[in-house]
């Protein structure tokens, strides 16, 4: 759905609390997520204190206790299995109507199950010099938005693409350190208005054109992921550094 942007965020060893634990199945048990059903980036979410509120595309909001259900699922998270309870409540029609399709909406059973790569990569990272040079190679007058890629952090104040540079080393991001991993692969949400999931910007075509000459084993790369080696706040203005 669409993403939720913060002043501050505390950082556990499988990332931010919270962070992608509901998702959505089909009838199927499959994943849904906006690059099958577009129009979920209009869904705002927001999980406190043991509810769950989702204001709709139309400014209809659904509140309620999360409640989950005795139903347990296993879901396949990009060739990884994850588990979860099926949450019941007054979610189901209005998500399917979006959707397209009759979908569940379930919670996983374990913190930092929900993200990409699973518990191990608690963090993504890119630079606000990077999301230039792709507007840059794009040709597009209008900065482009960071919340395409759906990042956890983002930095400013260094060159395009430094994050690159990070890979198998150690960076401390305000009190937290991580080791970055590898590069991100992007896939088709990318492409769509962050706020709509409306297709306006050609995201993969260029950066396959333009990262063309990145040695990376991620298919159209842009930002890396992190593990969190030490816990920490991140906070907006927070110093980021290379050990």
């Amino acid at each position: 759905m669409r993403l939720t942007s913060v002043e501050a965020i505390e950082l556990d060893p499988t990332g931010v609390r919270g962070d992608r634990r509901f998702y959505l199945v089909d009838d199927d048990g499959g994943l849904v997520n906006a690059k099958r059903a577009p129009r979920l980036l209009a869904v705002q979410a927001a999980a406190e204190n043991g509810r769950l509120r989702l204001r709709l595309p139309d400014d209809t909001t659904i509140e309620a206790n999360v409640q989950l259900g005795e139903e347990r699922l296993e879901t396949n998270f990009y060739g990884r299995p994850v588990v979860g309870r099926v949450v019941e409540g007054p979610w189901e029609e209005a998500l399917s109507e979006l959707a397209g399709r009759r979908v569940r909406l379930v919670r996983t059973e374990r913190e930092g199950d929900g993200v990409d790569r699973g518990r191990v990569a608690g963090a993504t990272l890119v630079s606000n010099g990077s999301l230039e040079a792709l507007r840059a190679a794009a040709g597009a007058t209008e900065p482009v938005d960071g919340r395409r890629f759906r990042m956890t952090i983002g930095v400013d104040g260094v060159a395009a693409h430094t994050e690159d540079g990070w890979i198998g080393e150690r960076v401390r991001v305000g009190g937290a350190v991580v080791a970055v991993r590898a590069h991100v692969g992007r896939c088709a949400v990318t492409t769509r208005d962050p706020d709509t999931g409306i297709r306006d910007l050609d995201t993969l075509g260029v950066i396959a054109e333009y990262r063309a000459h990145v040695e990376t084993r991620e298919p159209l790369p842009f930002g890396v992921w992190c593990q969190v080696l030490q816990p920490g706040r991140v906070a907006l203005g927070d110093a980021v550094e290379a050990l």
